[in-house]
Order: structure tokens, then C-alpha cells, then sequence
């Protein structure tokens, strides 16, 4: 790899692409100006020339990845694009544990911000182009958005328990289809019946099929 000039080691976004490696490696406590600048090799005032504080620094890599998660091909089938950026953001929640937290925040606290305006704008516009009554697409987008974070983060949280436990997942999976098999059928009669479901499915599958439901939900609302 060709050396890098001092001017781009210096760029606004040669440091966020260096927060987001600091965060995927440590998370956000592993995530400070000291350790950015040793990771840069720079001092801290070049820094903050571009980055005025963590807070900041933060909603720019979160933004980042965003963008990046974001940018799907135009196939002209608004339903085929929805599905391409709700699994590029589980994708995205999944290889960065960092960034449910980080969404949570800037969803709930910053929707002016540049990240919230960024998610909605992308999915909103294709639920548009579907053809539904324009007074649903504020709920309907909505849906998407709280399903695709809810069940990302949800997914990469399972994950890093997994990890951190040493499990296996196919093992985990597999002792909890065993055990809801064993329970009481009079009072865990739905359990038992979906317990070999549980044992065998794909995470992926699974999530995409629940955004196939809801665009069809979204799709069968009366047209103007």
C-alpha cells in the first residue's frame, strides 16, 4: 500500500475512516482523541481542526457507514430496492456492533441530524413509488425503518452474546428448539409447533421475509 501524503492523513475523512476502524475494534470506549491521534499519527490539534469533539466524531462515522449502506442499484422495482437497503443496514448493524447504539441516538435524538433525514429520505421515497395514498407514507416508512433497526439490532446483540459466551449458534439454537419441545404442549401449544422452525432457520431469510410482509401490508392499502 502506497504510503499516505500527510495531507490525507489529515482529511476529515481519513479520520472518521480511522474512528470507524477504532470503533469496530474496541467499540466506543476504545474510541478517543489520544487513541486516534497514535492511530493517525498526528497530533490532537489537527484533529480537532476537523472533528471539534467525540460527539461529533461519532454521528460522522455512524454517517459514514450509513451512506455507504445506503447505496443500492436502481433495478425500477421500488419493492426489490427497499429489500436491498433494509438488508444492506442489517448488514451493516451486523459487521459494526457499534452502531445500534449510535442509530438509537441519532434516530431518537437527532432526527434533524444527517443520518436520520439520510434513512428515511432513501426508504421513503421508494415507498412513494409504490403507489400507496401519500397520507401513509409517513407510517409506513415508519414500519420499515423500526423493523429493519429493531430486528438488526436485535440480531447483532444475539450475536455478540453468542461470542462472548463461546457458543455456537446453530448449537444454541438447536438446545433452545430441544427445550420447547419439552414443554408443557397444554400451555406452549404454538412453542412446540414452531420449535423445529426455530432449530433450522437463516437470520437473513428471516429478516427479509418479515420485510416482504410488511411491503405487503404496505402494497394492499386502498390506492387514491
Amino acid at each position: 500500500m502506497a504510503q499516505r501524503t500527510r495531507a490525507d492523513a489529515l482529511s476529515r475523512e481519513r479520520i472518521v475512516e480511522a474512528a470507524v476502524e477504532l470503533l469496530d475494534a474496541d467499540g466506543e470506549r476504545g474510541l478517543t482523541f489520544r487513541t486516534l491521534t497514535e492511530r493517525l499519527a498526528t497530533g490532537p490539534g489537527a484533529i480537532y481542526w476537523h472533528v471539534p469533539n467525540k460527539g461529533e466524531l461519532l454521528a460522522a462515522a455512524t454517517a459514514s457507514v450509513i451512506g455507504d449502506a445506503l447505496t443500492v442499484a436502481a433495478t425500477g422495482s421500488p419493492w426489490e430496492e427497499i429489500r436491498a437497503l433494509a438488508l444492506g443496514l442489517f448488514d451493516a448493524v451486523e459487521r459494526h456492533p457499534w452502531l445500534s447504539p449510535q442509530l438509537a441516538v441519532q434516530l431518537s435524538h437527532s432526527p434533524w441530524g444527517s443520518v436520520t433525514p439520510r434513512i428515511f429520505e432513501s426508504i421513503g421515497r421508494r415507498v412513494s413509488a409504490l403507489g400507496v395514498p401519500e397520507a401513509t407514507w409517513f407510517t409506513a416508512t415508519s414500519a420499515l425503518a423500526h423493523y429493519v433497526f429493531g430486528a438488526a439490532g436485535q440480531n447483532a446483540a444475539n450475536a455478540r452474546a453468542l461470542q462472548v459466551g463461546g457458543a455456537d449458534r446453530a448449537e444454541f439454537l438447536r438446545d433452545a428448539a430441544n427445550a420447547w419441545e419439552e414443554l408443557d404442549p397444554a400451555e406452549f401449544r404454538f412453542l412446540k409447533a414452531i420449535a423445529g422452525q426455530v432449530r433450522e432457520h437463516d437470520d437473513r431469510e428471516q429478516f427479509l421475509t418479515g420485510i416482504d410482509l410488511i411491503l405487503t401490508g404496505i402494497a394492499a392499502q386502498e390506492r387514491p
